[in-house]
């Protein structure tokens, strides 16, 4: 149980972003209470032995890093790394009556070779230098601005000073920009997918959510790199969870947050354990949770918008070897070590967004698949490792909760499931199925994640990732207008309360495992 009355500051949800809030106020000296509802710390940022008599610590649900910056690293005294991928993508295709692809590693010559030999010609590879010279520099200038104040659209738009660049990302569908950038359909659908991930949507959305989404993907550490967290994710929210700890800041698991009250003053939070109920008062909330569980915990309506929906099939694998591909030129360690792409030419995505939106499992899923262990091998334990195994995490796109109403979405489940492994088995001279290591019941070490289920097990609403539509990370007129003139407001994490504030996904520059929201909720409760 909580050991005091009252706190100055309680934070519902013990996610890697209320963990990065809780060390960072207790470190100012202030009294913190965390309060999580699982049995552990970490909500999609763990790492766990997911099948049964392995050793191997997968990275559950969240799995890669390139949002989360070296400040919050810095400041509360981490100990966690991040290791780079020694490739960034490999994309299988057939072309000729053979199967051939499209490795992108980094080195200048060689990608100029690769892009030539899919494509024919050295154009495209001069139009992705282009492309990406772009999206640097928009890394290089936006970045930095997600852990200072939250900067007006006029603002952030001097700041990246290129209109160019802020006109395809900021202000027209991103699908006009890579069509008039990329000829090659497989190229672009490298670039697109960039803006899918978690996110239902297409290359024209006229909302502009996909490029959105795109943002967030390709300004990480003010390089857009994704890279390898050195233990699983779970070293990071274990080290957050340590340096709060370390500070001051009390955690308790077990405890569900039930309620919030607030008179504009202070705050009172009800909980729930398996022993009873309780109360805590607190000068601040802040509420590591989606924007609807928060209008839950005040007892209030959501907002009358469209409910967050998410869009993905996580599966988690262990594999006795990585899978020979018939692409006999690239090497299967270089081909899984960065992202594998899988069904993801340009018009692919278009096509399976269509059928999904039509309430239709698409005929051939999109995917991509990495191999954690190439890079990082302090996963596996030692029966592991000298058996060889390796793991595989497959994302897949356009797999809207709506699929999966039916029955509970098991049947859907593996419906996609299987649909999805013959994607990835096309490109492979044998089936992935035999290459999967067994669990010491002799079951395959295969999981797949619904939206469904991550709302079911996380609480993730709709089971969106992102705990719904990402925001530019400017402050529009309505938000201006509204919360412009308070500390929360200006830091982005303001819900209308002045005690209570949001520190998860759901703020203003949330999304993806940065630990931002949680560092700009402390800095707007510590004056800053």
């Amino acid at each position: 149980m909580p050991a005091l009355h009252r706190y100055d500051a309680v934070i519902v949800g013990g996610g890697h972003n209320g963990l990065v809030a809780a060390a960072y106020l207790a470190r100012a000296g202030l009294r913190v209470l965390v309060l999580e509802r699982l049995d552990h710390t970490g909500g999609a940022a763990v790492s766990a032995r997911v099948f049964a008599g392995t050793d191997a610590r997968l990275s559950r649900y969240a799995y890669l890093v390139s949002l989360l910056p070296q400040r919050i690293v810095t400041d509360l005294g981490l100990r966690f790394a991040v290791r780079r991928r020694t490739v960034s993508s490999y994309t299988p295709a057939h072309r000729g009556g053979k199967h051939t692809g499209l490795l992108v590693s980094g080195d200048q010559a060689r990608d100029r070779e690769a892009f030539a030999r899919l494509t024919g010609s050295e154009r495209e590879f001069a139009a992705w230098q282009r492309f990406h010279g772009m999206t640097r520099r928009l890394a290089g200038r936006i970045f930095p601005t997600l852990t200072e104040p939250l900067p007006t659209r006029a603002e952030l738009r001097a700041r990246v000073g290129d209109d160019t660049a802020w006109r395809a990302v900021f202000d027209r569908p991103l699908g006009e920009a890579i069509e008039e950038h990329f000829a090659d359909d497989l190229v672009r659908g490298v670039v697109l997918t960039d803006a899918l991930i978690g996110t239902f949507t297409h290359a024209h959305d006229p909302s502009l959510r996909q490029n959105r989404c795109f943002l967030y993907h390709v300004i990480g550490g003010g390089t857009g790199e994704w890279n390898v967290p050195v233990g699983g994710m779970g070293a990071l929210t274990d080290a957050l969870a340590d340096a709060a700890r370390a500070a001051g800041a009390e955690i308790v698991t077990g405890h569900e947050a039930t309620s919030i009250a607030t008179d504009g003053r202070t705050a009172e939070v009800g909980y729930r354990t398996a022993d009873g109920e309780g109360t805590v008062a607190a000068r601040h909330v802040l509420v590591n949770a989606s924007p609807r569980a928060l209008a839950g915990l005040l007892g209030e309506e959501p907002e009358p918008a469209s409910p967050a929906e998410g869009s993905q099939l996580k599966v988690n694998m262990l594999v006795r070897r990585l899978p020979r591909l018939r692409d006999r030129s690239v090497d299967p360690r270089e081909a899984f070590a960065g992202t594998l792409h899988v069904a993801e030419g340009y018009e692919q995505l278009e096509t399976a967004y269509r059928q999904a939106a039509a309430g239709q499992r698409p005929a051939a899923p999109p995917s991509e698949v990495y191999c954690h262990s190439l890079t990082d091998p302090s996963i596996l334990g030692p029966e592991s490792a000298r058996a060889g195994h390796q793991t595989l995490t497959l994302f897949g796109l356009h797999a809207p909760a709506r699929l999966f109403a039916r029955d509970g979405g098991d049947a859907v489940r593996e419906e996609l499931l299987a649909a999805t492994l013959a994607q990835l088995d096309a490109h492979l001279a044998e089936p992935i199925a035999d290459c999967l290591a067994h669990d010491a019941e002799g079951r395959p070490c295969i999981e797949a994640k619904t939206p469904l289920d991550l709302e079911r097990e996380l609480r993730l609403p709709g089971g969106h990732i992102f705990h719904g539509d990402l925001a530019f990370p400017c402050a529009d007129e309505p938000y201006a207008d509204a919360h412009g003139g308070t500390a929360a407001g200006r830091w982005g994490v303001a819900t209308g309360r002045p005690t209570v504030l949001l520190c998860g996904s759901g703020a203003v520059r949330g999304g993806g495992v940065s630990g931002v929201p949680g560092h700009n909720a402390a800095m707007a409760v510590l004056g800053g």
